[in-house]
């Protein structure tokens, strides 16, 4: 592969918390290494249009606790398409851009594997809050959703137990129950509905009308079985305890990132530029084992990550 000069970084897909600080760390790696950096705007949609902007020290030097990202993001039916993708890699090539960062989910990885197909190296950097990436222990904004969520929950806790209610918090996750599970065991929830798992509601009625407490949190993923609406109606019925609903949807996204979607942002971030200023694409960083590593984009997009059946396991028992 040619030596790289100048290299792109975009966000594609859902905004997560830790965005700026990955944005942060590749523009300051690039000046390190002596690379020339751009940022594309609003992700694969602004890159086929050549919404490009140069990227200094100065312009990443207040980001790092911001959520968001400063290059905005956009979904792009056009780049789904074969001809999408080729006027993606014209646009790079008329800006003389030689690699391109991209941070986002899976859907995002399928994009930059198809650009570098076509002759645009790419490295990937897995950021979304529902943790899905199956290549990664960890993704970026995942710690913050948690937090988040696990905040929101105490704070309904209160008029929950005030009021003898039980709370049913439906949390977002995409396809996956792994946020929900993390957030159901960090606020004490009775019971965890995730998609993975079946879940008898009966045992949940039963737990309700077996306990001896006076309030209660069920905390649903959006991609359980059952709507949330649908899980309150339930058990409002099954158990005659009133129960309210609240869904926390986008609020999960937002706000400043913690210190470990920080942290974690910054390392692979450098290790993104890393790869691209020895000349090497087609890659995913990740994390694992706490250890940074890379793969091939199509390996990590054919890995599958399965829930942690011990976490689960806990979840269930101390629950009871």
């Amino acid at each position: 592969m040619a030596k790289m000069r100048k290299i792109g970084v975009l966000t594609s897909g859902g905004d997560s918390p830790g965005m700026n600080a990955a944005i942060r760390a590749v523009v300051r790696s690039s000046h390190y290494f002596g690379l020339e950096i751009v940022g594309v705007r609003y992700g694969y949609q602004g890159l086929m249009q050549g919404d490009m902007m140069p990227l200094g020290m100065r312009s990443v030097s207040s980001i790092i606790q911001r959520g968001g990202t400063i290059l905005h993001t956009a979904r792009s039916a056009e780049f789904a398409t074969p001809e999408g993708v080729k006027s993606a890699v014209c646009m790079a090539c008329d800006n003389e851009i030689d690699g391109l960062i991209v941070i986002g989910g899976d859907g995002s990885f399928r994009g930059a594997k198809e650009l570098s197909e076509l002759g645009l190296p790419t490295i990937g950097i897995p950021g979304t809050i529902d943790n899905d990436i199956s290549c990664t222990d960890y993704s970026i904004g995942f710690d913050t959703a948690c937090n988040i969520a696990v905040e929101a929950i105490d704070r309904l806790r209160d008029t929950s137990e005030s009021h003898n209610r039980c709370s049913i918090v439906e949390v977002m996750g995409h396809r996956s129950g792994i946020l929900a599970l993390d957030v159901g065991i960090a606020s004490g929830a009775l019971a965890v509905l995730i998609p993975e798992k079946e879940w008898d509601l009966q045992q949940v009625y039963n737990m309700i009308e077996a306990h001896e407490k006076s309030h209660y949190i069920v905390v649903v993923s959006e991609a359980y079985k059952l709507p949330s609406q649908e899980v309150k109606k339930l058990i409002e019925e099954k158990t005659g305890m009133a129960t309210r609903l609240t869904v926390l949807g986008h609020i999960q996204r937002g706000g400043a990132p913690s210190a470990l979607d920080r942290v974690n942002a910054t390392k692979l971030g450098y290790r993104a530029v890393d790869l691209m200023r020895k000349g090497i694409g087609n890659r995913v960083v990740a994390i694992r084992s706490d250890l940074l590593t890379d793969f091939d984009i199509q390996e990590a997009l054919d890995m599958k990550k399965s829930l942690d059946e011990v976490l689960f396991k806990i979840s269930q028992v101390v629950s009871m």
